[in-house]
């Protein structure tokens, strides 16, 4: 049985299968998602109304032995920048929808009955949509337990948390992982989409699979390029040795020397404190207290740049303990607490919260007086008990940096599309910048990782001080990351893909082996241009224009220490990034 696309319609809680249509055979992970939200969302609907659709697509490779490959994307009309979003994350249920021969799951429609949530089992051939009563107002902790006793340890696992019943912005999806730990398809709100749908939850059944989809054409092949490919991986310097060790982390310490980590509401490019909650000071602690510095969010991985981390009683505190997080609430908000920011972690895991749009939300909540620096226990207090329950100051919160910068009359707001900027400051790493700024998603470090070229030296190296180079640097970036988020393999990737000259042809040799295809290097950048341009499109339609391409004006005049910078692009630089 060939792939097929699932379709759940909350209206009248039906569910169709329906084949491909060919123009998508040939589409994974966010070429799908976002092509598929572009073709059939109205770009000027309410994100959070009837016309929206939430869409859920594993990469091409998602589901094989692939190294790094289980990445699953999730794709909608977001109701915080307004325009389309790709989210992408690890986790199992990339793998169990590929083995499905789940080439999609798209969910449209909101259910007629508003006063309770919903349950979607997606199994073989069918999906079962149940009401849940009993985990309403439950967060995801409890509703994993729940999801876990009802059924086995290996059925994947979606959910949201109180936040997202409520439809506040910063709320993610949260996705199981092999160790029955939480990821997120953070940013853009996506939890919203999916609590406005009434959804609590969705399962996916590992019991049964379809044989045909995991079936590869030319195994033979698929083996020696995937030796190629994992080879790349593990002897890049930085995917291979500093990520392993350290985990994201490592880039505290990194992107402080460099005058570029974002601290105090992006008012310095280093943080004093930086050595408290740096990466080597995390892995220390790890080691001490028996926790593991080494964590893959999905089958298959070879970087395992995760951990689980435990308090000085070893006892655990959280697990995916990442650099946006730690740098959202250590140097942006003023933490200097590992073990604070981890506890803070923790929660915000069970509530389904993204982690750079409420740590940039919080560090903004300084600036309006509501909290104040480093007042890591206030911040807990606000998430726990205004967050998740609702309170005024809890939605105002919860409503992301842009909202509480405007209902505040404050100046200096972060965020590029309204979407809160994340941990590399663009004034001393302008490749980034022209990224945030370009972006369809809003900014997002994640589209095009200018970070690796800008400062950590992989593909080359560009000045991350000088204009010089940048904006060609970022869309080549975004290109190849739109093409790299399609075939389910993680971003980290990228780092043997621009050093290593054999990385890219093995991923390449991979996808044809597996669909008994014969694509070129020039096919899958054109993939990735075409997806670029497909989301750009939409969100033209949506109502964002060129202007919207722009960095906060505060950081045109600003100089940032220790460099002293502006951004100092014209908004015809900015403009020439879409002349390809």
């Amino acid at each position: 049985m060939a792939d097929k696309i699932y379709r759940i319609n909350m209206n009248d809680l039906s569910f169709t299968i329906e084949d491909v249509p060919s123009e998508w055979m040939g589409l994974g992970g966010r070429g799908l998602t976002s092509t598929i939200v572009a073709k059939e969302v109205d770009p000027q609907c309410h994100p959070l109304g009837p016309n929206n659709k939430l869409v859920f697509a594993p990469g091409l490779l998602s589901g094989t032995s692939a190294a790094n490959s289980g990445r699953n994307s999730c794709g909608a009309k977001s109701p915080l920048t307004g325009g389309i979003k790709e989210s992408n994350v690890g986790g199992t249920t990339a793998g169990i929808m590929a083995k499905l021969g789940i080439k999609a799951l798209i969910i449209e429609g909101l259910p007629q009955d508003d006063s309770t949530f919903y349950h979607l089992h997606v199994s073989f051939e069918k999906v079962e949509i149940q009401q849940v009563p009993e985990l309403v107002g439950k967060n995801n902790f409890e509703v994993l337990d729940h999801m876990l006793a009802k059924y086995n340890k290996k059925v994947a696992v979606m959910s949201i948390g109180r936040p997202a019943e409520q439809k506040m912005l910063i709320s993610n999806i949260s996705v199981k992982d092999p160790k029955g730990k939480l990821r997120s398809h953070g940013r853009g709100g996506l939890g919203a989409v999916m609590g406005s749908k009434k959804i609590k939850c969705i399962t996916v059944d590992a019991e049964k699979f379809n044989e045909a989809s995991a079936n590869i054409v030319d195994p033979e092949k698929f083996k020696e390029a995937n030796k190629v490919f994992t080879k790349a991986l593990q002897e890049n310097p930085i995917s291979g040795e500093g990520l392993p060790a350290f985990g994201t982390n490592v880039l505290v310490n990194i992107l402080n020397e460099a005058g570029a980590l974002p601290t105090r509401n992006f008012r310095s490019g280093q943080y004093d404190f930086a050595e408290n909650i740096c990466g080597e000071t995390m892995a220390e602690n790890i080691k001490a207290r028996g926790g593991s510095t080494t964590h893959g969010c999905h089958a298959g991985c070879v970087i395992q740049c995760s951990q689980t981390y435990n308090d000085k009683d070893g006892n655990y505190l959280t697990s995916g303990f990442e650099y946006e997080m730690i740098w959202a609430f250590g140097a942006n908000f003023g933490i200097r607490d590992l073990d604070l920011i981890a506890k803070i972690d923790a929660l915000m895991d069970d509530l389904g919260v993204d982690a750079i749009e409420t740590g940039v939300t919080m560090g903004l909540a300084a600036d309006a007086g509501i909290l104040a620096y480093g007042d890591g226990a206030k911040a807990y207090e606000i998430l726990a008990n205004d967050v998740s329950n609702g309170t005024p100051l809890g939605r105002i919160i919860g409503s992301g940096c842009a909202n509480l910068g405007k209902l505040y009359g404050l100046v200096r707001v972060p965020v590029v599309k309204g979407q809160s900027i994340p941990a590399y400051e663009p004034r001393a790493v302008k490749g980034q910048g022209v990224a945030y700024a370009t972006s369809p998603m809003g900014a997002d470090h994640t589209a095009g990782y200018a970070v690796a070229t800008n400062i950590l030296n992989s593909g080359g190296f560009v000045d991350p001080l000088k204009k010089e180079g940048q904006v060609a640097l970022a869309r080549n970036l975004q290109i190849a990351t739109a093409a790299v988020d399609s075939t389910g393999m993680c971003i980290f990737v990228a780092f043997p893909a621009l050093d290593d000259p054999k990385c890219l042809p093995a991923l390449i040799d991979m996808i044809n082996a597996r669909f008994g295809i014969s694509l070129s290097g020039d096919d899958v950048l054109n993939l990735g241009a075409n997806i670029l341009k497909t989301e750009r499109a939409f969100n033209i339609k949506a109502g964002l224009t060129s202007a919207s391409d722009r960095l906060p004006e505060f950081m045109n005049y600003e100089p940032l220490p220790p460099h002293n910078l502006v951004w100092d692009f014209t908004n015809e630089e900015i403009d020439e990034f879409w002349n390809f």
